[in-house]
Order: C-alpha cells, then sequence, then structure tokens
C-alpha cells in the first residue's frame, strides 16, 4: 500500500511537470527556438519517467 502511494504522488508530480515543460516548449517556440527545444526534450526524458513508473506501479498491483 505504501509502495502504490509513493508512486501514485510521483506519477503526480511528473505530470505536472511534464505538463509545465510543454507549455513552456509551445510559448518559446516562436520566440527563442533553443529554450523550446530545451524544454522539449526535458519534457521527452520526464515521459519516459512516466512510462519507467507507470510500469513499476503495474508490477506491484500485480
Amino acid at each position: 500500500m505504501y509502495y502504490q502511494n509513493q508512486f501514485q504522488n510521483y506519477k503526480r508530480h511528473l505530470k505536472e511537470r511534464y505538463a509545465n515543460l510543454l507549455e513552456q516548449s509551445n510559448s518559446y517556440r516562436f520566440v527563442d527556438e533553443a529554450k523550446s527545444d530545451l524544454a522539449a526534450f526535458k519534457a521527452m526524458k520526464i515521459l519516459k519517467k512516466i512510462n519507467q513508473v507507470s510500469y513499476l506501479d503495474r508490477d506491484v498491483i500485480v
């Protein structure tokens, strides 16, 4: 039960960060292309972590 709550909290934190980075990427798209690309790259890395946590969370439940 503890691990399930821990995974849910971590996943929620990552999703919030992912949404913020996507918003940054879209807002900088026409202003500063380098900042936009950096934010998009960080968002991709966080999406990978979200997928890993989702997989581990599925393993704990089963």
